[in-house]
């Protein structure tokens, strides 16, 4: 499963990018789920930017009765935290890491390299974000929680340790709730993660002033990066 490259949508703001954003979608989605929502992202100012947008495979999602569906891993219960799939985990990681590969051998360098993901893509976005081993631009996690939490002080990775991370969700989400967001933020920024935090009058979902928030953070961070022409 690690060795095959994921399929992907690409999306880029212009010729010749310089940055990119590998996008992970939520259980039973694809990466077309989100080519709305990076298109209304308001980088002015800002490089040209790619965004890969990769689709799960497909496989059995206990939580569903078993149904095969698109997913990262599987939900095996209603309590996520107490019987998480750590090889569906695993697996996943090792394939979403390819695409970060594959985006530094395209020629982006790590550190103009950013992951974000929604839900379930979430989850992965903060399980690869937080232990790649080279310094990534920043970490997007959207109504999700991190995954694999009891792992993380051994495995994260020293390079990401200050990569900045941008974590928001819903107020009424009954999918996955707030506690468990408002927990991953409380546990991040106990080991030192500097995080920026946004609740919204929302439920599963992704509404404009959300979008308006992470463009808004998306251009702080490039247009301050050492890297930047102006600077």
């Amino acid at each position: 499963m690690s060795e095959k490259l994921l399929e992907a949508v690409e999306r880029e703001t212009g010729a010749n990018p310089e940055y990119s954003v590998i996008w992970i979608h939520g259980l039973g989605d694809s990466g077309h789920g989100f080519v709305a929502v990076v298109r209304q992202l308001d980088l002015t100012g800002c490089p040209a930017v790619r965004f890969v947008l990769p689709h799960a495979p497909n496989m059995p999602v206990t939580i569903n009765g078993g149904y095969v569906m698109p997913s990262w891993y599987d939900i095996r219960g209603a309590d996520i935290a107490a019987t998480e799939d750590e090889a569906g985990i695993r697996a996943s990681h090792a394939m979403l890491n390819k695409l970060i590969e594959r985006e530094i051998a395209r020629g982006i360098p790590a550190e103009k390299i950013f992951v974000a993901g929604f839900s379930q893509g979430c989850a992965m976005a903060l399980q690869i974000g937080l232990r790649f081993p080279q310094k990534l631009a920043g970490i997007i996690g959207l109504s999700g929680y991190v995954p694999l939490g009891h792992t993380v002080p051994a495995e994260r990775s020293a390079a990401n340790l200050k990569t900045p991370i941008f974590l928001a969700h819903g107020r009424h989400d009954a999918v996955i709730p707030i506690l468990r967001s408002e927990q991953t933020r409380d546990y991040l920024a106990a080991l030192g993660h500097r995080i920026e935090w946004r609740a919204y009058q929302m439920e599963h979902n992704v509404i404009d002033d959300e979008v308006d928030d992470i463009a808004a953070w998306l251009r702080q961070i490039i247009i301050n990066s050492p890297q930047h022409p102006e600077k």
